[in-house]
């Protein structure tokens, strides 16, 4: 088993920034990619960003690349998501999630674990 942690949520304005931290612990041996997803009020939970815990580009979502970063500290087993220039349209429950395997995938059907949720909100 893989816990997880994501901490960094809460309420900012539009145009400003916000970063995201979700920490790892019990099998962290196990990780091959960490991803952030999100879900707002009434809607599924969608794919933002993911990265490998080798080698490989970082993966995103259309409706964030350029804004977010995703990256991760290996030795703390921790990864961020560094969200800039957020939008209303951003607002939603921030969701960790790791995958066993290598490939970074968008479905949801294809991680293993999953962490609580840290809450965005961005006010117009």
């Amino acid at each position: 088993q893989v816990q997880l942690v994501e901490s960094g949520g809460g309420l900012v304005q539009a145009g400003g920034s916000l970063r995201l931290s979700c920490v790892a612990s019990g099998r962290t041996y196990s990780i091959g990619v960490m991803g952030w997803f999100r879900q707002a009020p009434g809607k599924e939970r969608e794919f933002v960003a993911a990265i490998s815990w080798g080698y490989g580009s970082p993966g995103y979502a259309d409706s964030v690349k350029g804004r977010f970063t995703i990256s991760r500290d290996n030795a703390k087993n921790t990864v961020y998501l560094q969200m800039n220039n957020l939008e209303p349209e951003d607002t939603a429950g921030y969701y960790c999630a790791v995958r066993r395997g290598g490939k970074i995938v968008t479905a949801m059907s294809g991680y293993d674990y999953w962490g609580q949720g840290t809450q965005v909100t961005v006010s117009s």
